[in-house]
């Protein structure tokens, strides 16, 4: 019966995936030893199994006699007859003889038997307790060493994998691999296998002895079985066809949320939060109706496996009855042992499921697992081949070289590059972002093979080269150093195997770190923190390179080595750097000019191709890459030289960082060459982190106290009804297990009636009893069923809904953080809303049901013999734990191993964080030897768990034998000394018995109750938070004389998700009504992010932005929003017809046909429209996918128009488009602009010639602003801009 939730589960857990690996195949990594304990555990557990069949055997026997003695008291009643030899005599001799000639057995001893069957109920539970011990152990154990030897397989081979493997398999991914993935596999071969075992073979011995007992009976039994196994599986297949409908139905709301929630900006911008809020909730109607039906179908298939269990007693006890009585086949107590053998049998079967489940998982984890242990790394570290150099010069040749890498093999980033490195000189690498500079570094380094062509090593293909050796030849200095958690003499020790002490020092003099050493407290000591994160960046710098020149490399690489730096430690790194290159073949990557100047030769990149080379002078006088860099360097010198000027590098910063793969590369390219730097460039390391962790440690920062239960109630409080019957119907639904035990005690007391018409009219009358039991519990299972699916699903619609409305209240700068990003949030909709259902409804039947359970138990045995009842409670406190054991097996202890592999843990992710440190320093193999000595703490308590877990096992198993042995005794005597008839004997036990397990199983259904306070938890803590800037409409100003006069006072803004870089460094420019007005600058420049905290996106953290001279802080902001028209580079269009989207522009009412026409017009849109097939009605996709975007440019600018804005935003609204569109659109954008104020951001400078007043930008600042004209005349940035041509961005 249990196995009913059993099935709920399997279902809901969509089919894993196809790729599996056979389940023998677990084993493939067990030794001799292993075998032989799992094989002897087996063992165990299948003679464990039949210990409880055997137990029937006893108690069939038992019943046998209490029959007996019962009729021998009935007999002797009569003053007349006597006992003699064994035989009911009358007093005068003969022999009485019963209506049917045959004579009555007596002299039963009845205390005697019962000792003796105590007896043998002693010696089951012993001999179980044993078993189970062994059982559990053996398997536990065996299966701790193969997951410990899988363990280290698996790191070994990961740490020997190229590092191309590496970027195609996301480090979080890995990281859980290691922690779940192989707890699945230990889930699977473990105490699994061995229950699942024991259950199959109770199974096979409660067929048997029921067949042994009377195989007509047995047949009958066997013959109605299949109707609850059918209802099993038909309960099964349709709550997965209705989960399937109601994600579906789900999936729609869901596409809305993510929708929305991924193109926030807009809907912000056109305030178009209600109106969203009201489409998700029209979704949400089918979901919840698809929930209710689920509800109400498992209440029916529930109802209607209880009443046929119930029908099938009915039908057992009166066919079992018929054959004790009239055709005496059968003895009473073989009727019990029949029934319940079958019944036993039936049961194991269905509990065996689970281990299945387990079993499954288990399987397909390891498929991934074994797939790598079994993978040959294409580049092998730890490999003896390849032969060594005796004497190195450092000549470097690329010949020929096609490169891309493997996550991205459609990005060509090498395209037949030819360079070569001479040794002893210093060669500087410089170009833009992208075109491969740092590639070539990990070319050398053997990270990758070149896809064609070869890199040689003093004429040597370095493929023909011992790896190891190779490496040790090669210091490198990466922007962001990596180091390790350890101590400064540790990091640095790790450039070399044998290292001295006096060659750290030595190392770090040269490094220029050795005083800044000696100044701390601990001297060489000091421990560095999380990835170095207790130093400053000049610092974690100068460790790394102490740590290259220990190594006394002959070839030095130094990948933008500086640019993480500030003046003041730059100069002195860069000091360290330049006595570090003598005499060693040098490669530098860098973008300020300052550190390449003094090269030997320069190398000019793009496109993955060398182009130019030669000496700086030489360089400047082609005019090619490099002289691109360095004018656009020197810029800004002339008008605020203390303010660096931005370059073309910072463009294709942005833009390649797109593209990149998580390497370190030239992330974060201070824009300008020269001058000052003042970013400490972690913040990338930082996000790319979060994102990655998120996952894992995310639910661990946030340590969510659980709701509490009233605040979740208070959300239900409309469905009090249906809660209600839900709760009757639990109710009732409790009170059966007891009335089934007095029942069944009825039948085993119609025995020993005398009179058979009487006994025949009374088990009729107890068969139709069981049979109004089943119809009653029919509907009660439904009632409860369904009244509490409706409240639950009421429930999880109102909190979406709410959770929804919350989310699109909060400030933009909330969803910058990447633990709320719109994956993560609409997961949170979808998974924490439903969850929260398991505190409400369900929980609350499950309370009830088990109060009414035991209430009813208790009142039946105490009012039936108290003093029975008193021994049989003394033992309810273990047989419920043991029911909470038992459990708990099911779900196993894998979350307690989960803790111990912590440590293991953060050895394993840093050493996959950093793993092209590692392979650069080649020291995979120690960080595999830490990972091993990490794995022996809790490989010791796992193999000291499995005697535990035995233990507790066993004395679970046992406990309910020597509970009947202990009461059955005891009710021996009470039937022989105080003449309690021996029907009462067996109401109080199995009433007791029966609640007391059933207690048990229902504690094991709480997880769903913790779980779902938490996801309460966590939507409560969204729904509380208070938004930065709040979106009501009653809150600020609003005026009716709306001018759109605009001004920028001293801005200084940061995003929230990048706290340590400012984008906005004291931003002054005013527009006054009906201008134009400009943003040029090269991005990063804060362009963008002058239109958004207009749009009050963001509030400035200093300074203000003025509107019709009121500060926006004190402005309404759906008043301000209202006035603003925006048209962004790409825009974004909802899912719905092109006259929808139009229609968005002003949410505030409904926009008419007529209105979207004329809009549609103003934006020379109408006629492309009007060739449409459906015209204003066609579909433009997800995110307007079926149209092109000059197409969606122009709805763009049509949704803008319809509101009739003061204010338009133009950001880059043509720079995604060609040439013919851009003209189209630039004149619906001059149409727009007349009578309003405009702020415009351009790429194109040709688009910007007309505008009242250009401000160019640097860095967050204006360095110049006024017409074309007068900027021109100034000769300034503007004008070598226009001149040059150079593309801006």
């Amino acid at each position: 019966i249990y196995n009913l939730d059993n099935l709920r589960n399997g279902s809901d857990k969509t089919k894993e995936k196809a790729l599996t690996v056979g389940f023998f195949q677990l084993f493939r990594f067990a030794t001799w030893k292993e075998v032989l304990m799992m094989v002897v555990g087996g063992v165990c557990s299948l003679v464990h199994g039949a210990a409880s069949p055997l137990m029937l055997l006893v108690y069939g026997m038992m019943t046998n006699t209490f029959v007996d003695y019962e009729l021998e008291v009935q007999e002797l009643a009569d003053p007349n007859k006597t006992c003699i030899n064994n035989t009911i005599t009358w007093l005068d001799g003969t022999v009485a003889e019963r209506p049917d000639n045959s004579t009555t057995y007596c002299g039963v001893d009845i205390e005697a038997e019962m000792t003796k069957f105590a007896l043998y109920y002693v010696g089951i539970g012993v001999g179980v307790l044993i078993l189970s011990y062994f059982q559990i152990a053996l398997w536990v154990s065996a299966a701790a060493r193969q997951i410990q030897r899988i363990r280290k397989m698996y790191f070994r081979k990961i740490m020997r994998m190229e590092i191309g493997w590496f970027d195609c398999n996301s480090i979080g991914e890995l990281n859980t691999r290691i922690s779940d993935d192989i707890n699945k596999i230990n889930n699977a071969i473990a105490d699994q296998v061995s229950i699942f075992i024991e259950r199959i073979s109770t199974f096979i011995f409660g067929f048997m002895v029921g067949f042994i007992g009377g195989w007509k009976l047995t047949l009958v039994v066997i013959a109605v079985s299949p109707l609850i196994g059918l209802a099993a599986g038909l309960m099964a297949m349709s709550v997965a066809r209705l989960t399937g409908r109601e994600l579906k139905a789900y999936a729609k709301a869901g596409a809305v949320a993510d929708e929305v929630l991924s193109s926030l900006r807009t809907v912000a911008a056109f305030g178009g939060e209600h109106k969203e809020a009201e489409r998700y909730d029209r979704n949400l109607v089918e979901a919840q109706a698809w929930g209710i039906k689920k509800g109400a179908i498992i209440g029916v298939f529930q109802g209607y496996l209880w009443c046929i269990i119930f029908l099938c007693y009915a039908l057992a006890f009166w066919y079992g009855s018929k054959l004790v009585i009239e055709t005496k086949e059968l003895t009473p107590g073989g009727l019990v042992q029949v029934f319940f053998g079958v019944l036993m049998g039936a049961m194991n079967l269905g509990q065996a499921s689970p281990c299945l489940e387990a079993f499954a998982s288990g399987r397909a984890a390891a498929k991934s697992i074994f797939d790598t242990i079994d993978r040959e790394p294409e580049i092998d570290c730890f490999s003896e081949e390849g032969h060594t150099l005796d004497k190195v010069k450092g000549d470097i040749e690329f010949h020929n070289v096609h490169f891309n890498y493997p996550s991205r093999p459609e990005v060509k980033i090498l395209d037949d590059l030819n360079v070569v490195v001479k040794a002893g000189e210093t060669t500087a690498f410089v170009g833009p972002s992208g075109s491969g500079k740092s590639t070539t570094i990990q070319l050398i380094q053997r990270f990758y093979d070149p896809k064609e062509g070869m890199v040689t090593l003093d004429g040597h293909d370095i493929r023909s080269l011992n790896i190891q050796w190779l490496r040790s030849l090669i210091g490198i200095v990466e922007q962001e150093p990596v180091l390790f958690a350890t101590t400064i003499a540790e990091n640095i020790r790790y450039g070399r195997p044998g290292v001295t002490m006096e060659e750290i020092i030595e190392a770090a003099k040269q490094a220029n770190a050795y005083n800044f050493i000696m100044d701390l407290p601990q001297k060489f000591d000091t421990l560095v923190g999380e990835g170095g994160g207790q130093m400053s960046g000049g610092q974690k710098q100068r460790i790394a390179i102490a740590r290259a020149l220990v190594r006394n490399p002959r070839i030095l690489l130094l990948d933008m080595a500086t640019s993480a730096l500030d003046n003041e430690s730059e100069a002195i790194v860069q000091e360290a750097l330049d006595k570090a290159r003598q005499g060693r073949t040098t490669i530098s990557i860098a973008h300020r000019l300052s550190t390449i100047r003094n090269a030997d030769v320069l190398v000019g990149f793009e496109h993955g191709r060398a182009v130019e080379r030669g000496t700086h002078s030489q360089l400047l006088d082609r005019k090619g890459v490099y002289f691109t860099l360095v004018t656009l360097q020197n810029q800004g010198k002339d008008t605020d030289s203390d303010k660096p000027e931005s370059s073309e590098y910072g463009d294709f910063w942005k833009r390649s960082l797109r593209q990149r793969t998580h390497s370190q590369m030239s992330n974060n390219i201070p824009d300008a060459i020269s001058g000052k730097f003042e970013i400490h460039s972690d913040q990338f390391e930082i996000e790319e982190e979060e994102t990655n962790n998120t996952k894992s440690k995310g639910e661990d920062k946030e340590v969510i106290e659980a709701a509490p239960v009233a605040r979740i109630l208070k959300y239900n409080r409309p469905e009090w009804p249906y809660m209600l019957l839900g709760s009757l119907g639990a109710a009732i639904n409790g009170s059966v297990n007891p009335i089934y035990a007095l029942l069944f005690s009825e039948i085993l007391g119609t025995f020993s009636i005398q009179d058979l018409d009487e006994q025949r009219r009374q088990i009729n009358g107890i068969c139709i009893l069981f049979v109004s039991i089943g119809v009653m519990s029919f509907f009660s299972q439904f009632l409860q069923g369904y009244s509490f699916a409706k409240s639950g699903e009421l429930l999880t619609r109102r909190l979406r809904k709410v959770g929804f409305q919350a989310m699109l209240k909060q400030e933009i700068g909330w969803f910058d953080n990447p633990f709320n990003s719109p994956g993560a949030l609409t997961t949170r909709l979808a998974t924490d809303a439903s969850m929260v259902q398991g505190a409400t409804g369900s929980q609350i039947g499950m309370i009830v049901n088990s109060l009414t359970n035991i209430g009813a138990s208790f009142i039946i045995a105490y009012y039936f013999s108290w003093k029975l009842s008193l021994v049989v409670t003394c033992f309810l406190p273990l047989i419920g734990l043991s029911g909470v054991f038992q459990a708990k097996m099911l779900t196993g202890f894998a979350n307690e191993d989960k803790n111990a592999l912590e440590a293991a843990g953060q050895v394993s992710s840093e050493a996959l964080s950093n793993i092209r440190t590692i392979a650069g320093l080649a020291k995979e193999k120690h960080f595999v030897s830490q990972y091993e000595e990490q794995l022996q703490t809790p490989y010791k308590g796992a193999k000291k768990k499995a005697h535990v877990y035995g233990i507790c096992f066993a004395f679970a198993q046992c406990v309910i034998f020597m509970a009947f042995a202990a009461s059955f005794r005891y009710g021996g005597y009470l039937v022989s000394n105080e003449g309690l008839p021996y029907m009462m004997v067996f109401r109080v036990i199995s009433a007791l018995v029966t609640s007391a397990t059933a207690l048990g199983r229902a504690s094991s259904f709480t997880p769903d109750y913790a779980k779902a306070k938490i996801a309460a938890a966590q939507l409560f803590k969204l729904l509380d938070r208070v938004p930065k800037i709040s979106m009501s409409n009653t809150e600020g100003q609003s005026w009716d004389d709306f001018k759109g006069q605009i001004e920028f006072k001293g801005c200084r803004f940061t995003y929230p998700s990048r706290p340590d870089i400012q984008v906005l460094r004291g931003l002054e420019v005013s527009v006054h009504p009906g201008q134009t007005l400009a943003f040029v600058g090269s991005s990063g420049c804060g362009k963008s992010t002058s239109v958004q905290l207009l749009e009050r996106f963001y509030d400035p953290d200093e300074g203000q932005v003025l509107i019709d001279g009121r500060p926006s802080v004190s402005i309404s902001v759906p008043f301000l929003r209202s006035q603003i028209g925006i048209v962004s580079q790409e825009p974004v269009l909802f899912d719905c017809s092109i006259a929808e989207n139009i229609q968005y522009g002003d949410n505030s009412r409904t926009v008419s046909m007529k209105e979207i026409v004329e809009a549609a017009k103003k934006a020379y849109l109408h006629d492309f429209v009007m060739t449409l097939p459906d015209k204003y009605e066609t579909q433009v996709g997800a995110q307007g996918s079926q149209l092109s975007r000059g197409q969606k440019q122009r709805i763009a600018i049509a949704r803008a128009i319809v509101r009739n804005p003061k204010i338009l935003l133009l950001d880059e609204a043509t720079s995604a488009l060609d040439t013919e569109s851009e003209k189209v659109v630039q004149a619906a954008l001059d149409e727009a602009r007349q009578g309003r104020t405009c702020i415009v951001i351009a790429h194109r400078l040709s688009t910007i010639q007309t505008a009242d007043i250009i401000a160019v930008m640097s860095q967050g600042v204006v360095i110049e602003k006024g017409t074309h004209e007068e900027l021109m005349a100034r000769k300034a940035a503007y004008y070598k801009l226009v001149t040059t041509g150079a593309p801006i961005s």
